[in-house]
Order: C-alpha cells, then sequence, then structure tokens
C-alpha cells in the first residue's frame, strides 16, 4: 500500500493485538477511506475490507472497481460479479485468513464496522459462527481521534475556506435585508465551492431572528430583517493531499451576525457567549479532560443567569466526519492528546427572540491549542468590517 495508508492499517494491527482480536472487517464509511483512501457510499453490493491481525490485508468487491483498486496497492482483491456469489468468494478469502485466538480455549473476536449495514453483518456471523462480535471503532477510534500532518494540512484549508467566505458575507452588510434565509445558504454554498472548497460538509444553517433559538434550524423561505441577529454555520469539504486514493475533511464555523442595531439583550448575550469560547479554548491542552472544557464554557454562561438556554453540548471532534470522537461533554473524562480536533461552540437560545452561537476548530498542540478559524467573532456586519472586527 501506499502512504500514509501502509502506517495506518499497521497501526490497525498492533491496535488489534492490543484489544485481543483477530480480524476486522470494514464496509464502504470513513472507516474505509481511512484505512484505503477508497471512498464510495454503501450500497447492496458487497464491499468489504479485511484487516487480519496477521496477514495482509484483503478486499471483496464488485469487479465494475477493478481499475480503481488497482491503484490502492492492496495485495490481495478478490472481485466478483453479476455471474458470481460475493457470499462463496467472501468464504473462501476467510479461509485462507488465520482466526485463531491468542488464546487456543477462547473463540476468536472480529470486530465489524460501527456503521455496517445489517445484511452484510449477518453474511459475515452466517460465515464465522465460532466467531465472537465486536465493533471496529474498539481500534479504529482510536487511530483516528488524533490527526497526522496530512489531516491538519487538510483541516487548516478548510478552516481558510471557511474564514474567506465569513467575510465575505459578514461585508455584505445592508445587501443581506430582504434575502431569504435559503436564498442566503445557497449563496453560501456557492461561496464555499469559489473559495476552494467542494461540496457543504453539512446542510448550511442560516437562521434569522426567532428562528436562530434552533440549533440546528433549516434555512427557509423567511426573510432577513434589519436589526434581528442571524446565526451562521456552515463549511465545505477540501480534499487532503495524497498520493493515492481520496479523503476529504471538513471545515465548521459558526458566527452570528446582526445587520444594522440588534436587540436590546443581544449584546449582553452575545458578549457572555464569547467569553464562555473564550474561556473555553484558553483551557485547552494536553492532559485536560474533555469534559473540562465543557464545564468551562457551561459555567460563564451559568453565572450570567443563560444555563438554561444552553442547550447542546461544547463541541464535537471533526475529521473525516463532521462529528466524530472525542465530544466535548461534562460527562466525557477523556484526557486531550496533541492531534486531536474538534469544534468549540457554545450558544444561548432565547426561545420566540433569537439565538448566539459561535464555533471554531480548535487542534490540540503540545502546549496548548491552535485555532483553525480566524474570521471576525464579533456581531458587526457591513463593508468596513474585516479582521479588525474580531
Amino acid at each position: 500500500m501506499h502512504p500514509p495508508f501502509d502506517a495506518r492499517i499497521e497501526a490497525c494491527r498492533r491496535r488489534l493485538e492490543t484489544v485481543g482480536a483477530e480480524l476486522l472487517v470494514c464496509f464502504p464509511s470513513p472507516n474505509l477511506t481511512y484505512l484505503t483512501g477508497f471512498v464510495e457510499s454503501p450500497s447492496e453490493r458487497h464491499f468489504l475490507l479485511f484487516v487480519p491481525r496477521d496477514g495482509a490485508p484483503a478486499i471483496v468487491a464488485p469487479a465494475m472497481y477493478e481499475a480503481q483498486l488497482d491503484s490502492l496497492g492492496v495485495p490481495n482483491v478478490r472481485l466478483w460479479d453479476d455471474e458470481t456469489d460475493p457470499l462463496a468468494v467472501t468464504e473462501e478469502l476467510l479461509e485462507g485468513i488465520a482466526l485463531e485466538s491468542a488464546n487456543s480455549a477462547d473463540e476468536p473476536t472480529v470486530l465489524l464496522d460501527d456503521r455496517m449495514w445489517t445484511t452484510f453483518n449477518h453474511d459475515l456471523r452466517s460465515l464465522l459462527p465460532g466467531a465472537e462480535f465486536g465493533l471496529a471503532s474498539a481500534v479504529l477510534e482510536e487511530l483516528r481521534i488524533r490527526k497526522d500532518g496530512t489531516e491538519l494540512a487538510a483541516l487548516r484549508r478548510a478552516g481558510a475556506v471557511a474564514d474567506r467566505v465569513s467575510l465575505e458575507v459578514r461585508s455584505r452588510g445592508e445587501e443581506l435585508v430582504g434575502t431569504t434565509e435559503a436564498e442566503l445558504a445557497s449563496e453560501i454554498d456557492s461561496l464555499l465551492a469559489a473559495e476552494g472548497g467542494g461540496e457543504p460538509a453539512f446542510e448550511t444553517i442560516v437562521a434569522a431572528g426567532p428562528n436562530g433559538a434552533r440549533p440546528h434550524h433549516h434555512p427557509g423561505d423567511r426573510e432577513i430583517e434589519r436589526g434581528e441577529p442571524i446565526v451562521l454555520d456552515f463549511g465545505a469539504f477540501v480534499e487532503a493531499e495524497l498520493e493515492v486514493g481520496t479523503a476529504r475533511y471538513p471545515g465548521d464555523q459558526t458566527r452570528t451576525i446582526v445587520v444594522g442595531e440588534p436587540p436590546a439583550e443581544y449584546e449582553r448575550v452575545h458578549q457572555v457567549v464569547r467569553e464562555a469560547q473564550g474561556a473555553a479554548v484558553d483551557a485547552v491542552e494536553p492532559g485536560v479532560e474533555a469534559g473540562e472544557i465543557d464545564r468551562l464554557a457551561r459555567s460563564v454562561i451559568e453565572e450570567a443567569g443563560y444555563g438554561d438556554a444552553f442547550v447542546h453540548r461544547t463541541g464535537h471532534g471533526v475529521g473525516l466526519e463532521v462529528h466524530e470522537p472525542p465530544y466535548i461533554t461534562a460527562s466525557n473524562d477523556r484526557e486531550l492528546e496533541p492531534g486531536m480536533v474538534f469544534s468549540v461552540e457554545p450558544g444561548i437560545y432565547l426561545e420566540g427572540e433569537f439565538g448566539v452561537r459561535l464555533e471554531d476548530l480548535v487542534v490540540v498542540t503540545e502546549e496548548g491549542c491552535e485555532r483553525l478559524n480566524d474570521s471576525p467573532r464579533g456581531w458587526e456586519s457591513g463593508k468596513d468590517i474585516g479582521r479588525s472586527g474580531s
């Protein structure tokens, strides 16, 4: 295989030994992309990656993928066509994989992709009746949670794309008045592409006025009015620079802006959220528990009297997926480590009035953290707004 996937396969094997499992099986998913650089959507076709603790990785796949798979360098590819039973091909492959448990008295343990459809889960269980089954996350979560240099480079580029679009939208000021949420969301998607992003990493959120009190509002035909807060949450995928294969990493940024003069309580609420986010980001460093980051952000909001209005976690990990470990929740005692990337996004949501959320991605460094977003965090908008508005 090719860098960085050969190293990831080897790390996967070592982790299999650590957790006492003999085989890991991936389905088209971020896990398969992480280990091979191959991107494919799930379908009814048998497409499976096998990583044994001992021996070379192997793939069972439809014959139409032959040319694409050749470039990956996986040493053992078993193809099937419409005249072939994919279960028989899978069974033949499994017969060549040593699945003896390290303890001969135990049944071998096979870890299946957490996203695997029940159809393929059932097939593998029928082919390995003597095995114990678990989840691939027992191995891959620990590997994927710390990003390597290639991944961090892509995430920085995604952050820069979001920054440039944020500046552009904010600079339009009065031009935003009368635009519908849906129209602005569509324009943001176009700007993300124009600035070097791929498809949106998630449905772009534009939530004006009282709609901002719904954290995951879907943009509609409500027109933006002067003087009302607008929650803007967006990002785009960018491709990592790899020798072979493909992997996409997302941006994810939230700003809350106002055209004109905001409601009376808004400036105080916005300032509280900024202070909560700042306190949380300042505390990020190796050895600090993820839960402590959440508690710090939450304590600022609670002390200001808005504790009941902060209705979600402080953040989530970001990598091949927009939401992945580590989750920044009060109950998460996982210690932060260099290379972890996650959002810090406290918010206050006042039902029937408005909402405020500020979100940046951060990467844990050896001595603290690095923000991956640098666009203004203030609420002002207009053509004279630049980085000085941060």
